[in-house]
């Protein structure tokens, strides 16, 4: 317990009758503080104080603070904060891994829509592929999701208000394509932009949920730990995908089935208090939100003008955009052509998402002490090649080699999707580490509308390409020519990545910004309050000299 006034020199004491006249209740070796005294006898004259069986001896003092109780306190107190860390951090892993599970379970309903656009609507590639693009324009604004999430704080919580606002409209999208008509094409997209809106809201809140937990706590593996409950969540929505549309053929209950798992996580959401998770609280509650906006954009700006990042963030944009992508060509050429069933295209979906994870608990374990350069390197040139698999399908090399088409499409077709997917992590990773403080949201928000916006270009690309080679429903001939261009793009990146910066730069750079060990040795830590006197601690000289 520490005295409510300290001064350096002469304590100050609670007021007392028996420190009036110190003189007559106390001996003068008993003093604390020096004082003038007259004695009428000297010290060598006074005779010892008789004690009898009916002395009453002073209280013992209670205004000087207790060495064994302080430290007992802080034991407690320690022991207290560690409770609440492991209640916090056992919330996070729950909240977090259902909420990236949830997120991958999205291929769920959307290969039910794939399949409802493809057959009962019966759109050719083109417009296929158009509406997969035009449905993902909500995500370009992310960073605007971001910079909304650090600076405005609903009832003192700035990231699960915003998770459980976007999965409240993805509730609402995917409710009403379960029960009103979607035959109408502007309908559908109104109601595909309504859930990529809620969905990319949702992401942007848990992945500055991720980043600043993460920052707060010393933990580096959530971003792993989030991808792998992402893939967990695709192998289960793919599988169950395509086995209910092949035993049911009603995609609109799959809709339904969605919506009630949205409606969980937005209960489990509700119900989870962003200060169990000892996340900060608005700093300024007078500061104006504009004002706050207008603060956390320039922190953005600053942010994405580090050399570190500004570079990678250009390397991985421009890797994505520049390679043309036909999905759209390629899922009706299977379906429509090889006429295979929608449970060998989850299938292959599934398998993707197991070796996605599989490859994310690789990374975790063993590729993150491997070089930036050589690890993304190596990435790229494995999928350029698993770019040419599709090749193989196309021109029915797998026939000659005894695969059919529904083992060849089941365990190789996604290859390229799940490698693409992959490359991701490393920058997730470097982004989340080295955001400034207090700007996570925005700049994990960044990084995914930049790398939407380098998809939906990539889908341009693909687009134009397969009209100006004709491919169209009814003719595949020149879908080869367009994988061979694919694969040949998808080599140019690797042309500037020496450009890409190494983590071991940056972790030298980040040392260099603070301070070194020799001064963190010899700085004044703060002062303790014993028995009033006022005590500075310092490091020990043995450990200074080592």
């Amino acid at each position: 317990m520490a005295l409510s006034s300290v001064c350096n020199e002469v304590p100050s004491f609670a007021f007392n009758p028996s420190f009036i006249n110190p003189a007559k209740n106390q001996s003068f070796l008993e003093l604390r503080t020096p004082t003038k005294f007259s004695f009428p006898y000297s010290i060598k004259q006074r005779k010892p104080m008789k004690i009898s069986k009916t002395t009453k001896f002073m209280n013992p003092r209670t205004d000087v603070a207790d060495p064994v109780f302080y430290r007992d306190t802080i034991k407690k107190i320690e022991s207290e904060k560690q409770d609440g860390n492991l209640i916090g951090i056992k919330q996070m892993l729950n909240l977090c891994g259902f909420g990236y599970w949830v997120q991958g379970f999205r291929c769920f309903p959307w290969l039910a829509l794939n399949f409802h656009m493809a057959n009962s609507l019966n759109m050719n590639p083109s417009t296929l592929q158009l509406v997969q693009i035009f449905g993902t324009l909500p995500m370009v604004a992310k960073p605007l999701y971001g910079i909304l999430s650090d600076a405005i704080f609903i009832g003192g919580s700035h990231r699960l208000p915003y998770i459980s606002i976007g999965v409240m409209l993805q509730v609402l999208s995917w409710g009403s394509m379960a029960f009103m008509p979607t035959e109408a094409l502007p309908i559908l997209m109104t109601f595909v932009l309504l859930s990529n809106l809620g969905g990319s809201i949702t992401e942007v809140a848990k992945d500055a949920l991720v980043a600043e937990y993460g920052q707060k706590n010393k933990i580096n593996g959530l971003q792993s730990y989030a991808f792998m409950a992402l893939a967990a969540g695709g192998v289960l929505g793919n599988c169950l995908g395509g086995y209910f549309l092949l035993k049911t053929h009603q995609p609109k209950a799959m809709f339904l089935i969605f919506a009630s798992l949205l409606s969980l996580q937005l209960a489990f959401s509700l119900t989870t208090k962003e200060k169990s998770l000892g996340l900060p609280h608005p700093s300024n509650h007078h500061e104006s939100i504009l004002l706050g906006i207008k603060k956390q954009f320039s922190n953005l700006i600053l942010a994405i003008r580090d050399e570190g990042i500004f570079v990678s963030l250009s390397w991985v944009v421009g890797s994505i955009a520049i390679v043309p992508i036909l999905s759209g060509s390629l899922f009706c050429y299977q379906t429509q052509i090889l006429n295979l069933d929608p449970f060998i295209i989850g299938m292959s979906k599934v398998i993707g998402q197991l070796l996605l994870l599989a490859v994310t608990v690789l990374y975790d374990r063993f590729l993150k002490a491997v070089s930036m350069r050589k690890l993304i390197g190596f990435v790229q040139i494995l999928y350029a090649s698993s770019l040419l698999l599709d090749l193989v399908l196309v021109k029915q090399i797998n026939l000659k080699f005894g695969i059919p088409n529904e083992i060849f499409v089941a365990c190789l077709s996604g290859m390229a999707e799940i490698i693409a997917q992959f490359k991701i992590l490393p920058f997730q990773v470097l982004f989340a580490r080295f955001a400034p403080k207090g700007c996570e949201g925005s700049l994990m928000s960044f990084l995914a509308s930049a790398l939407c916006l380098s998809s939906i270009c990539s889908g341009f690309l693909g687009v134009g390409m397969a009209s100006i080679l004709g491919i169209t429903s009814v003719d595949y001939s020149n879908l080869h020519v367009g994988i061979l261009i694919q694969f040949m793009a998808a080599l140019v990146p690797l042309f500037w990545i020496g450009n890409l910066p190494n983590l071991e730069s940056l972790d030298e750079k980040e040392k260099k910004m603070g301070l070194s060990k020799r001064r963190r040795k010899y700085r004044r830590v703060g002062r303790v309050v014993y028995n009033m006197v006022v005590v500075y601690r310092r490091e020990r000289e043995s450990e200074a000299q080592r």
